[in-house]
This record gives C-alpha cells, sequence and structure tokens, in this order.
C-alpha cells in the first residue's frame, strides 16, 4: 500500500492521475500519454525518410523537441510523486521512460542519435495496464515459462545445426568452388548453407554444378523440418505444462505433477492443496 504523508496532498493527487488507470483522471492521462508516444514514434519513422527529412525538417525538430519536453515533465512528475523513488527510476518503466529522453539531449552534440528515439515505443507496453489486459499476462509467462523449459533442448537443436551448415558449407566449397565464385571460401559456403537450410533463399548464391545442385534440393527439403523441431519442442512444453498441477511436494520438492494428481509420484507423498483456480 502506497503511503503519503498529510502533507503530501498535491503528491497523492499527482500519483494516482499518473501511476492508476482505475480513476477518470489516471484514464485520461494514460490515453493521451498513449496519443502522444505513438506520434512520437510515428515522427520518428517519418524523419527516417531522406525526401521528408529534407522538406520537413523544421517542423520535424519542433515537434521531436515538443514531445520532449512532454516526456522530460512527465519523468519529473513521476519521480516527484512516487514514494519510492530509487524503485521507479531502476524499474522496466523507468528505465524506458528516462531512455525515451535521453536521444533528443544526445542529438545536439551526435545529430545521427536523434533516431534512437524510436525507442519510445517501448512505452506503448503500457497499453497493458491501461486497457485492463494484466489477465493476459499470466499467459504470456506461461509461453515464456514453456520456452525456459525448453532452453536445453533448443540450445542442443542449435548445435547440431551450427555443425551440419558447417559440414554442407565445406562439402559446397570442394564441390562448387573450382567454376562458381560464389563459394569462393568456406565462410560464404555456409552463409549459403544458412540461408538455403533457414529457406530465406536470399538468391545471392546458386549452385552450378549438377552435384551442387542435388545437394542443395536435399538441404532445402530438410528445411521444412529443421524448422518444425523448435516449434515442436515449445508445443509440448506448453502442453505438459498445462497438465501440470501447481504445487511443490513438502517432502521431496517435485513440481512436476499431474493436475488430477493427489500424491507425488516421486516420493509418494501426499500434495498439498493447489492455490490455482
Amino acid at each position: 500500500m502506497t503511503s503519503f504523508k498529510p502533507s503530501d496532498e498535491l503528491k497523492q493527487k499527482l500519483y494516482v492521475i499518473i501511476f492508476k488507470s482505475d480513476t477518470k483522471g489516471g484514464k485520461l492521462f494514460d490515453v493521451l500519454l498513449l496519443i502522444v508516444i505513438v506520434f512520437s514514434v510515428l515522427l520518428s519513422m517519418l524523419e527516417s525518410i531522406v525526401e521528408y527529412d529534407k522538406q520537413y525538417l523544421i517542423p520535424f525538430h519542433i515537434g521531436e523537441w515538443i514531445i520532449t519536453f512532454l516526456f522530460t515533465i512527465e519523468y519529473i512528475l513521476r519521480i516527484y510523486c512516487v514514494p519510492n523513488k530509487k524503485k521507479y527510476i531502476f524499474s522496466f518503466y523507468g528505465i524506458i521512460d528516462f531512455l525515451s529522453i535521453l536521444p533528443a539531449f544526445i542529438s545536439i552534440l551526435f545529430s545521427s542519435t536523434r533516431y534512437f528515439s524510436i525507442i519510445r515505443s517501448l512505452r506503448l507496453l503500457r497499453i497493458f495496464r491501461i486497457l485492463k489486459l494484466s489477465r493476459y499476462v499470466k499467459e504470456s509467462n506461461h509461453l515464456a515459462e514453456s520456452i525456459k523449459r525448453s532452453a536445453k533442448k533448443i540450445l542442443l537443436f542449435s548445435y547440431f545445426i551450427i555443425i551440419m551448415v558447417t559440414i554442407l558449407g565445406a562439402i559446397m566449397y570442394v564441390v562448387e568452388s573450382k567454376v562458381n565464385p560464389g563459394f569462393g571460401n568456406i565462410p560464404e559456403s555456409v552463409y549459403w548453407a544458412v540461408v538455403t537450410l533457414t529457406m530465406v533463399g536470399y538468391g545471392d548464391i546458386t549452385p552450378v554444378t549438377f552435384l551442387g545442385q542435388l545437394i542443395a534440393t536435399v538441404i532445402m527439403l530438410l528445411g521444412y523440418s529443421i524448422i518444425a523441431v523448435p516449434t515442436g519442442i515449445v508445443s509440448s512444453e506448453m502442453i505438459r505444462s498445462h497438465r501440470m498441477k501447481d504445487v511443490v511436494c513438502l517432502k521431496c520438492g517435485n513440481q512436476e505433477h499431474d493436475k488430477n494428481a493427489f500424491y507425488c509420484h516421486q516420493c509418494g507423498s501426499r500434495l498439498p492443496v493447489s492455490k490455482s483456480p
């Protein structure tokens, strides 16, 4: 619970408006903030187009500094009214809020850094809080946990792919290098193998010999199964996670139990009652 001193009535009002979205003032502030963020992102995109940047240089700069001024005032007010200033400053949103105003000031010395203001798009993550999308955070955590559980398998699979493309690249170098300048060395051949195996197919390097084209055909067909493997690993972990009961055995510490289980399959002890619905 956030606590304020009786004399900090202004801070409390500002805190409710800036950090809370369940009040009329808070919702209005958040909606206006999102509009400014979207406008800022669009402005950064337009600035990157050379024709527009030359034609509307002055309006772009004026708009950029107006937005920077608004974000700077907002950042100062957030620090002013939040009770735990250190916690906010070093939080994820606090760092993003600071980085959103930093490029404009650095651009005074280094003009090219003004394009880094596109980082303000990360502030759009606040839409989760504004639109009451926090219930989806649990699902995103579930996905993140499934990926974490799959990390070792995916890492092993990636190691296998690295070995495979290195070998295939070396083979293509031997087969094609004498008649095809595109396979001038093994690194270029490995690059071709990666592009072909991942089904990207830039077409900047292509085999010309019959054996090289045959190997390329095999690699392309292999690419379909290669793409399916990581997806299958993560999917299986997600399915297994959905079947798991969110409890920990008090005796052995095992966390993997079927949702209908009443006893630990590892030590046989009775499981505590799950707190999840």
